[in-house]
């Protein structure tokens, strides 16, 4: 601590550092929800060649582990830690370094409504940096259920970089960056404000730890998977999509949304619900408990302080 004047002075972790701690929180997530990930993107592809592959997320599973093996669950995980380590780390550390801002100038909690705005900003900045590996991830992940002819094979996720940017152009690696931003606007927007309301109104009634933070996260995780998970399957699909002389099969979100309505139903725009609420629940869970936990350990062990600041 710092003492000025006899006053006490509160040290707070560096903005660098809100950044880095953002990202490895999702990260640490990532490595243990990447399965759950898989079969949500397998499902959501599966019905773009006008076949149903699979009846629901159990027969995913099930099909995946007999026809790849259990490994084949963690292909693509090198995108997926690096699309934490540029998505993930922009958006906690933006939406970290918003909340912050808010409390020193106004000296309370945002407001709803305030941390909504914050989010969104968040989500834009954080999905802008991630797009990348976003469209690596989706590919890497999609791989082995086509035709072994019509198979990319990126050995990694700098394989695919290389690989996109010399075969298809530099901005390919933003293919769906609209959907990717406006996806990402909607999740934010509902999952950082509802987990920094929600935690704020539990904590009347739970203590600060674990059991309030799990409060938080798997509703706001439910809350999430319900409002994103149309503009997901628009952004998994726009990124899978094969482009030949030119010419996609989509031209936009409201696009693929409109013909998944029509040639596969209303509600196939939420395809793969129960392991993207598996995998944004768990996730949502093991990256804020991460992240405060990384907060801690850095007040007390790099700061000196035994106690740590409000969080998120």
């Amino acid at each position: 601590m710092v003492v000025i004047y006899g006053v006490e002075e509160k040290k707070t972790i560096p903005n660098y550092m809100k950044y880095v701690i953002g990202g490895t929180a999702g990260m640490l997530g990532t490595c243990i929800v990447q399965p759950l990930d898989l079969v949500k993107t397998r499902m959501q592809i599966s019905g773009a060649s006008g076949k149903r592959e699979f009846k629901n997320s159990f027969d995913c599973i099930a099909k995946v582990f007999k026809a790849e093996g259990i490994l084949a669950f963690y292909n693509g995980l090198s995108a997926g830690l690096m699309r934490q380590a540029t998505y993930t780390t922009a958006r906690m550390g933006f939406y970290q370094m918003e909340v912050e801002a808010y409390r020193n100038s106004y000296n309370q909690a945002p407001p709803v409504f305030a941390s909504m705005g914050m989010g969104i900003l968040a989500g834009a900045f954080g999905a802008m940096f991630g797009n990348p590996a976003e469209v690596s991830l989706i590919r890497m992940m999609s791989d082995k259920s086509v035709p072994e002819a019509q198979r990319r094979n990126y050995k990694n996720v700098i394989d695919a970089f290389i690989r996109i940017t010399k075969e298809e152009g530099l901005f390919a690696l933003w293919r769906g960056c609209l959907p990717t931003v406006g996806r990402a606007m909607v999740v934010n927007m509902v999952q950082l404000a509802s987990y920094s309301q929600l935690k704020s109104y539990f904590h009347q009634y739970i203590n600060e730890g674990f059991l309030l933070h799990l409060t938080a996260s798997m509703m706001s995780g439910f809350m999430t998977t319900v409002a994103s998970m149309p503009l997901d399957m628009a952004k998994t699909r726009i990124q899978n999509q094969k482009v030949v002389d030119g010419k996609g099969e989509y031209r936009g979100t409201m696009d693929v949304l409109f013909k998944v309505t029509r040639n596969e139903g209303f509600f196939s725009m939420w395809k793969g619900f129960t392991p993207y609420l598996c995998r944004i629940g768990p996730h949502t869970v093991f990256a804020f408990v991460f992240l405060e936990q990384l907060n801690k350990a850095y007040y007390k062990f790099v700061l000196g302080q035994s106690s740590y600041g409000p969080g998120i």
